[in-house]
């Protein structure tokens, strides 16, 4: 019988708490996200997120022997919606572009469809600022 070895994961949220002085939200917020400055740090034990697949090896050690690809399944929940997330937005551009820019059955649904579009594809390529 063949040996396996997976290696699991989980994520532990750690959090700081840091007061900013800036112009807006946005500003402050991107200053948080700059501060690199993690010595006053708390982790969250309570809230441990799920176990998961990072890793399968046709071996009886890690990173020996023919890696094999994790099934979606065993993939973190939030990167399986990320990627369902990928799937969805290219479908609606899709229909989007069909439709154009007339027509009664695209009354609203359209501009909300490409503000909807704008913000994934922010979200997508990690775009912080258009992301509302």
């Amino acid at each position: 019988m063949p040996l396996y070895t997976i290696e699991t994961t989980y994520r532990l949220p750690c959090y700081r708490q840091r007061t900013f002085e800036a112009p807006s939200r946005e500003a402050a917020c991107r200053l948080a996200l700059q501060d690199e400055d993690w010595d006053s740090d708390n982790c969250d034990y309570e809230t441990v997120g799920e176990t998961y697949i990072t890793g399968v090896w046709m071996s009886p050690a890690a990173y020996s022997g023919p890696t094999i690809r994790v099934p979606d399944c065993f993939d973190e929940t939030v990167q399986r919606k990320a990627g369902m997330f990928g799937e969805l937005l290219a479908l609606l551009k899709e229909r989007a572009q069909s439709l154009g820019l007339s027509g009664d059955e695209c009354e609203g649904w359209l501009p909300r469809a490409l503000a909807a579009i704008t913000r994934a594809d922010a979200v997508l390529s990690d775009r912080r600022a258009e992301v509302r």
